[in-house]
């Protein structure tokens, strides 16, 4: 188990912002919570980080790197950027409320 540690500003890079679609909504009823996380985030410090930040018990960390996607513009291709998002399982009875933001 993690040790309960003090907000740090690291946390704060290691966690982007929350990802809210109908899935991550979805996944709210199994106590899921999506977040987009730092590309070079690994799994314990993506549960410090939550468990620092929103005072809550991380059960497990599922990650997933969504390649970014070949779009044109005005005729000229790019290419969006990789993201990692990160799907927190939270322990029976522990909450997210993810509108109400960082205390």
């Amino acid at each position: 188990m993690a040790k309960k540690s003090a907000i740090d500003a690291r946390h704060y890079d290691v966690i982007v912002a929350p990802h809210i679609t109908e899935k991550a909504t979805l996944l709210s009823e199994n106590n899921a919570v999506v977040f987009k996380v730092a590309n070079d985030a690994t799994k314990p410090q993506i549960k410090e980080a939550v468990e620092a930040l929103y005072d809550v018990k991380v059960k497990g960390v599922n990650t997933i790197v969504q390649k970014g996607k070949s779009k044109r513009w005005k005729g000229k291709p790019y290419k969006r950027s990789d993201m990692k998002k990160a799907i927190v399982t939270l322990v029976e009875g522990q909450m997210i409320d993810i509108t109400e933001g960082v205390s």
